[in-house]
């Protein structure tokens, strides 16, 4: 509905103004000119809001990241790899604020419901079904510099994950393989959150060559590489 629609749009533009702790109904009703009784008939509460906007930016980040991929679909899997973490940050300085709101600091008095648990696995799930496809054609070479020690507090967290991951081709990926992709995945979002919050100030000035270095050099650590 074009309301619901207005009411997003406005919690966006005050996401950059005020932050998701500061997000108001009230305060989107008068930017809107409506009463405030009318905007909880479209959207029940702030956490109702945040709830809508977590889910919104979480869809975004995916179609994003999904369509990377698949622009690179006729390529190695190491190209797909680089594509994606390339899709996750032009999405995430293209959407500083949203990307805050869901890999931020949590908000102070709001749960994530179920509702955020689904649109929240898209990015993961399009990581793991990279290096599952490379592991399912025998693509994937040992991860690079690996020492191959996995000690067994960490593999039981392994196991369940295999249980639980959405690529039923996991289970034949080695623990050492979802140690690399799990750094990995931590490292483009940790260069991500650095770059946007301008930690490397004075280190790092040409942040795309940077990220397009370390994320062919995460590649390497999982064991993707270029030639299918």
């Amino acid at each position: 509905m074009k309301i619901t629609a207005a009411i997003l749009d406005e919690g966006r533009r005050q996401l950059a103004e005020v932050g998701a702790s500061g997000l108001s109904l009230r305060a989107i009703a008068r930017e809107l000119d409506m009463v405030s009784s009318a905007v909880y008939r479209y959207v029940a509460s702030r956490d109702e809001l945040l709830t809508r906007l977590i889910v919104g930016a979480f869809d975004s980040l995916g179609v994003a990241i999904e369509d990377a991929i698949a622009a690179q679909i006729e390529n190695g899997p190491a190209e797909r790899w680089v594509a994606a973490a390339h899709g996750i940050r032009d999405w995430a300085t293209a959407h500083p604020n949203e990307y805050f709101l869901v890999f931020g600091s949590p908000v102070p008095g709001y749960a994530a419901p179920d509702d955020t648990v689904g649109p929240g696995t898209r990015v993961p799930r399009a990581l793991v079904e990279i290096v599952a496809d490379a592991a399912k054609a025998k693509h994937l070479r040992r991860p690079h510099r690996s020492s191959g020690h996995v000690p067994d507090a960490v593999v039981s967290d392994f196991d369940r994950l295999r249980a639980a991951a959405p690529v039923p081709a996991l289970s034949g990926v080695s623990d050492a393989v979802i140690a690399a992709v799990l750094t990995a995945w931590m490292q483009i979002f940790g260069l991500i959150s650095f770059e946007l919050s301008n930690q490397t100030r004075g280190v790092v000035e040409h942040h795309r060559e940077f990220f397009e270095m370390a994320a062919r050099e995460s590649a390497a650590l999982i064991g993707l590489h270029a030639a299918p």
